[in-house]
């Protein structure tokens, strides 16, 4: 009986300490007395468990705040800068690396440029990256608490990347190799729901709770943040709707599948697009999607139809969407941000003249503000919540 009391009043109290810091991390700066009435602990409980967090160095108290007519109480903070959590968002033609504090502020970021690389090549710039950010950091009592993967492709519950169409991986461990080499915590994501998660905590999803974020890069991944929560599906693989069939009679897909709605609506369509139709682009220069930005940016009436063109395929996928969730919001993200003044008309227009669509009120449908860096932010906050959590249970 004692031990089952002893176990209940550990567990009481991780529960009691996670409130506590979680309230001075959303609120700070907060007094101790504030503390307690936000949480409903008593006061006692509540000066135990701060004075815990202060030797932990997770929180810090600062100079007197408003007095309400007593002493002026002493402020508390959370300390942002305790460690750091490093995020990064591996494309099929980039690889984006961020360092952020334990609040999301991103101190330091790096971005490379790659073509198709093997699984042995993209470790190698993972381990370089990683290494810089670490040899940058500034100092803290916690170092790098945990490292944030997000890749395109399905993701197991237990962290292995099962397939990665675009990148032409299966069955990978990334997860333990890395953390073997670094002896930090790594979660690994799907980049998509990463992303979801980024928006809802950093972006435009804060004030919504039932979110659509579609990731536009070379393929198409979508993230679900449904009733304010992440939804991940029976096995975790929930989100994969860039593959679904929009054309039966079209062409195969790296999945396997054909005609899938990402041969369409996203970078490598565009680009096959502009192929096809012979754009003209400057001697020496690449057909890329900024190349494709620069030329309608200078009036190209072919490149500008050609963004047209792909905000109508970006539409077929978008109202299967808005009809299978009703959603508050849909968010495009990534690289088809870099387009948004050619598609975002295209976009309402097509919505409009559709029956179902148009009848959807208060639907939201916006372009990312965090543009490419919404999955490395929301690998980064996984990993950093999580240390928190861990650091909680362990004291």
């Amino acid at each position: 009986m004692k031990m089952t009391q002893t176990f209940n009043q550990h567990v009481v109290k991780k529960r009691n300490k996670s409130l506590v810091l979680h309230a001075i991390k959303e609120s700070f700066p907060i007094s101790r007395a504030d503390l307690a009435n936000l949480t409903g602990l008593n006061k006692g409980t509540v000066s135990s468990l701060v004075n815990e967090l202060l030797e932990e160095q997770l929180i810090l108290e600062s100079g007197p705040g408003v007095s309400s007519g007593g002493r002026r109480p002493v402020m508390l903070l959370f300390n942002q800068s305790a460690g750091y959590s490093i995020g990064i968002d591996i494309g099929v033609n980039y690889v984006l690396a961020i360092l952020t504090d334990l609040q999301g502020n991103i101190c330091n970021e790096k971005l490379i440029k790659v073509q198709n690389p093997t699984f042995e090549q993209t470790l190698e710039i993972l381990f370089n990256v990683i290494d810089d950010l670490i040899a940058a950091m500034p100092q803290s009592p916690y170092g790098v608490v945990g490292i944030g993967i997000g890749v395109p492709g399905t993701v197991s519950r237990t962290g292995e990347i099962l397939l990665a169409p675009n990148l032409k991986w299966k069955n990978v461990d990334l997860q333990s190799v890395i953390e073997e080499r670094y002896n930090i915590p790594v979660k690994l994501k799907n980049e998509a729901n990463a992303g979801a998660y980024g928006e809802k905590k950093f972006g435009a999803g804060k004030e919504c709770n039932n979110i659509v974020y579609i990731s536009g890069g070379i393929g198409i991944g979508v993230g679900l943040i449904l009733n304010g929560k992440l939804y991940k599906g029976h096995n975790g693989l929930s989100g994969e709707l860039g593959h679904m069939t929009i054309n039966m009679d079209g062409p195969v897909c790296n999945c396997g599948n054909k005609g899938c709605w990402e041969l369409y609506a996203s970078e490598q369509a565009l680009l096959r697009m502009a192929f096809e139709q012979n754009i003209s682009i400057e001697e020496g220069q690449e057909l890329t999607l900024e190349t494709l930005a620069q030329l309608a940016e200078d009036g190209d009436e072919k490149t500008i139809q050609l963004m047209e063109k792909l905000g109508e395929y970006l539409v077929i996928g978008i109202k299967n969407i808005i009809n299978t969730f009703n959603p508050e919001q849909i968010i495009i993200g990534n690289r088809l941000v870099a387009l948004q003044t050619w598609l975002a008309d295209s976009l309402k227009e097509n919505l409009a003249r559709n029956p179902f669509t148009s009848q959807q009120e208060g639907l939201l449908i916006q372009f990312s503000k965090l543009e490419k860096r919404s999955a490395a932010l929301g690998v980064a906050a996984f990993s950093a919540e999580n240390f928190l959590t861990i650091n909680l249970e362990e004291n």
